[in-house]
């Protein structure tokens, strides 16, 4: 059963720009832009994000091409891909994920990667 508060791109959605939300959503379409949230991320087996990801956590089924900042939890499933660096408080990646790029996880690396992004203003 799914509770009502969350929101799903399906696959033939395509967003070019950031996207805000709140609670969780499932993306199975593209977004080119940067993803914020509070809430919690699924990038579904066909999405393909390129850009950003700030949210509390991740699970990714599908293609994401840049940086993750998660507060608690990342998760790359055995389908997904992921080109670029995480900030996570864990981090679980299933076998015949690929991930390149570099992870920082624990509660002192969310906390420096916060301060960095309150230094920049982004």
């Amino acid at each position: 059963m799914m509770s009502p508060n969350k929101n799903i791109l399906s696959s033939d959605v395509e967003i070019k720009g950031s996207l805000k939300f709140s609670n969780d959503l499932i993306i199975d379409g593209k977004i080119d832009g940067e993803v914020s949230s509070d809430g919690s991320l699924t990038v579904g087996e066909n999405a393909l994000v390129t850009g950003e990801i700030h949210t509390k956590s991740v699970i990714i089924f599908g293609r994401v091409k840049g940086n993750i900042t998660v507060t608690e939890r990342c998760e790359l499933k055995s389908s997904a891909s992921l080109e670029g660096d995480v900030v996570a408080g864990t981090l679980a990646i299933e076998e015949g994920a690929t991930f390149m790029g570099k992870s920082s996880v624990g509660k002192a690396a969310v906390a420096s990667a916060q301060k960095q992004n309150a230094k920049t203003g982004s």
